[in-house]
């Protein structure tokens, strides 16, 4: 399967029978981001939250007493 990364639009292409080309097929708001680009996000991310001023807003779970 041919895919093109969002961020840098290079082209290439990952097996058909993979996860990650499943969910690309299936569910068409599942983005392809390359190697490359996914771990320059990864690491500005680390240092974002390193300096101590990044908050990540997440859902608080609610616990339920019945199960």
């Amino acid at each position: 399967m041919r895919v093109k990364c969002v961020l840098c639009d290079q082209i290439k292409n990952i097996e058909d029978e993979s996860s990650q080309a499943k969910k690309l097929r299936n569910r068409p708001i599942h983005t392809y981001l390359c190697p490359d680009c996914n771990k320059r996000i990864e690491d500005r991310t680390n240092e974002r939250i390193a300096t101590g001023k990044f908050k990540l807003y997440r859902k608080k779970v609610k616990k339920d007493d019945l199960f």
